[in-house]
């Protein structure tokens, strides 16, 4: 059973309970930006565990947001950070599928909090690839419906970052539906299209 405890998200009167997935809409490099580094920084300043997904120009965006107030080197080599590219994480194994994705983070958040040097951890994930590849799309919302069930298991949040100018109508409504809280601007909301992932997922085999 986790734990009630609130964390903090670096965004000013923001927080998030244990068990929680966010979707976090936004347009442009800067609300990115603003969304992705106070979230790390939050991460490294309460010693929690740090998994963040994140393409090349993310992570150098990320350095010059961050510079003098987080060394993102000295992080990621004490292992409370890990930066990841898609390749090592949503496509590691050349391809996507919720099943291989939800392994992932059990072995990774799993592995974090029985080492005994954190407490909690928090995942973000750039998602916004995969809605848009007709490949990856379908399975990539079966996913975060099926996070849904994995959350509760272990002490965390995650957050997932979609560009909201880049998606489909179709593909947006998916999105709503399996996220049970939504960051819009300075505020967390609860979603109230969001659905239970069984009824969801029922929904999607009709």
């Amino acid at each position: 059973m986790i734990g009630s405890a609130e964390v903090a998200i670096g965004i000013p009167g923001l927080s998030l309970a244990p068990g929680d997935h966010i979707c976090a809409f936004y347009q442009g490099t800067t609300v990115h930006n603003e969304i992705l580094a106070p979230f790390i920084r939050s991460a490294v300043d309460a010693h929690d565990k740090c998994i963040c997904i994140v393409d090349r120009k993310t992570e150098a965006m990320l350095r010059d947001a961050l510079a003098g107030t987080v060394d993102l080197d000295a992080c990621v080599a004490s292992g409370q950070l890990e930066l990841l590219p898609i390749e090592q994480s949503y496509l590691r194994g050349g391809s996507f599928t919720a099943n291989e994705m939800l392994e992932f983070w059990d072995t990774r958040v799993g592995g974090a909090l029985a080492s005994g040097h954190y407490g909690f951890a928090r995942a973000l994930g750039e998602a916004t690839w995969a809605v848009q590849d007709p490949r990856f799309a379908e399975e990539f919302v079966v996913y975060e419906a099926e996070l849904n069930r994995f959350l509760p298991q272990y002490p965390q949040v995650v957050m997932c970052l979609y560009a909201i100018d880049r998606l489909r109508g179709d593909l947006l409504c998916g999105i709503l539906k399996t996220h049970p809280k939504l960051l819009l601007g300075s505020m967390i909301v609860e979603n109230p299209y969001y659905m239970d992932p069984t009824e969801f997922l029922a929904s999607r085999r009709r």
